[in-house]
C-alpha cells in the first residue's frame, strides 16, 4: 500500500527513535561534510555523548538517598520487565534499561514524517547502516519543527510527534528516561519489550518489518508478562484499553484503504482532494460518535488529519495474521518465533513486505 521516495541524509530515527552507533571510516566523515550533514551529525553525537556519561547504573540509583522511592520502584518494575523479557522472551540482552537518565525536558526527543498528500508515498531518509528510514529524529523541538516547515513548504503533508523510545540497537547499553517513568505498569512493560525486540531482530531500511515486529511482540509479551505481576485484574484493565486500541486501529485501516483506493483511480489534483477529503470528513465523523473511555475520540475528531497519519498507523501496525500465525505454530515459543523472523533476513524488504499482507481466511 506504501511507497518510498528516498533522500541521502545523515542518521535518524522514528517513535522509537533509533541511532546507528558506527560512524565509519574517514572518507566516509568526508561524504558526510559535503551532504551538509556535519550539523546534524553533531547535533545527535553531543547528546548521544550526554547519555553515555551522565546516565546511572540502577544500583547506583536505588542507593541514592535523594531519589525519591516512587522513581526507585518504577526502575525496579523495569528491571523486572527486562528480566522477563530476557529469559521468558528470548529477548536480546542487549536492549538496555540497566541504567537510568534524568531529562532535563519533558521529552526524549522529536521525529518528523512526512507522505505525500495524494498517495501513500513516505518521504525517507537514506543512512548507512540504517538504510531508508521514513522518520527524522531531533533531541530540540525547534530543530524539528524546522524540518517539518521545510517539509510543508514542498508539499508533503507532515506530523511531528514526541519520541516514546530510544534505541541504538544494542551498540550501546541505552538507559531508561525520566519522561519514560509511565504510571502504568502495562505502559512500561509495552515500551521496555518493544526496545528489546528492536535489539533482537531488525532489518536495515525495513521500518514497517521491523516496527511491526517489534509492535507484535510488544503485545505479546505484554498479555503473558501482566498476569505474572498484577494477577487478572492488571490483565483484564490492560485488555479493555487494547479492546479499544484495536477498534480504534480498524477505523484507522479501513480508512486507509479507501484513501488507498480512491489514489489508486487518478484523476485531476483537486479531484483528488475532494475526494480525500470527503473520506476523512466521513472518518471523523465516525470517530467523534465512538464511546471509548480510554480514548479522547472527540478530542482525536477534531484534529487535522493528513496521510501521514494513517501511512505512520500502517507502519506500526502490519502484518498482524502474519506474526499470529508463526507465533501460534511454534505454540507461542518466544525463542523459536523469533530465530523464524531472524531467518527472514534472507529475503528482499519486497518479499518481506508480501508476508505482512497476509490475510486469516
Amino acid at each position: 500500500m506504501e511507497t518510498t521516495s528516498t533522500h541521502p541524509v545523515f542518521p535518524s530515527t522514528n517513535r522509537r527513535l533509533r541511532f546507528s552507533a558506527k560512524l565509519g571510516p574517514f572518507f566516509f566523515l568526508i561524504w558526510v561534510a559535503s551532504q551538509g550533514c556535519l550539523p546534524y551529525l553533531f547535533h545527535l553525537g553531543k547528546e548521544q555523548a550526554k547519555f553515555m556519561i551522565y546516565k546511572r547504573p540502577f544500583e547506583e540509583v536505588f542507593s541514592d538517598p535523594n531519589v525519591p522511592e516512587k522513581t526507585k520502584e518504577k526502575l525496579r518494575k523495569v528491571e523486572r520487565i527486562r528480566q522477563y523479557g530476557i529469559s521468558s522472551m528470548a529477548l536480546s540482552p542487549k536492549g538496555g534499561f540497566k541504567s537510568y537518565f534524568a531529562l532535563d525536558r519533558d521529552a526524549i526527543g522529536w521525529h518528523v514524517t512526512a507522505c505525500h498528500p495524494l498517495r501513500f508515498e513516505s518521504y525517507t531518509w537514506w543512512f548507512p547502516i540504517l538504510g531508508s528510514v521514513p522518520y527524522k529524529g531531533y533531541f530540540s523541538v525547534e530543530k524539528a519543527k524546522e524540518e517539518e516547515i521545510r517539509l510543508k513548504r514542498e508539499g508533503w503533508d507532515t506530523r511531528l510527534r514526541i519520541t516514546a523510545g530510544y534505541s541504538t540497537l544494542g551498540w550501546f547499553e541505552d538507559p531508561l528516561f525520566s519522561s519514560q517513568l509511565y504510571e502504568d505498569e502495562g505502559e512500561l512493560a509495552s515500551l521496555v519489550l518493544h526496545e528489546m525486540a528492536h535489539a533482537t531482530v531488525y532489518f536495515p531500511g525495513d521500518s514497517t518489518f521491523n516496527e511491526s515486529y517489534a509492535s507484535f511482540i510488544e503485545e505479546e509479551g505484554s498479555r503473558s508478562y501482566l498476569p505474572s505481576v498484577g494477577g487478572r485484574r492488571l490483565l483484564e484493565s490492560r485488555e479493555k484499553a487494547e479492546k479499544e486500541r484495536k477498534e480504534y486501529l480498524i477505523l484507522l485501516k479501513k480508512t486507509a484503504i479507501l484513501l488507498n483506493e480512491e489514489y489508486s483511480k487518478g484523476g485531476s489534483d483537486e479531484d483528488l482532494k475532494s475526494r480525500k477529503k470527503g473520506i476523512l470528513g466521513e472518518f471523523k465523523k465516525e470517530l467523534k460518535s465512538q464511546k471509548w473511555t480510554h480514548i479522547e475520540s472527540v478530542r482525536l475528531s477534531e484534529r487535522e488529519w493528513n496521510n501521514e497519519d494513517f501511512v505512520g498507523m500502517l507502519r506500526y501496525h502490519s502484518g498482524t495474521d502474519f506474526f499470529r500465525r508463526k507465533f501460534s505454530e511454534w505454540n507461542g515459543d518466544f525463542a523459536k518465533f523469533n530465530e523464524e523472523m531472524r531467518k527472514l533476513g534472507k529475503l528482499s524488504e519486497s518479499e518481506r513486505r508480501k508476508l505482512l499482507q497476509e490475510k486469516t481466511p
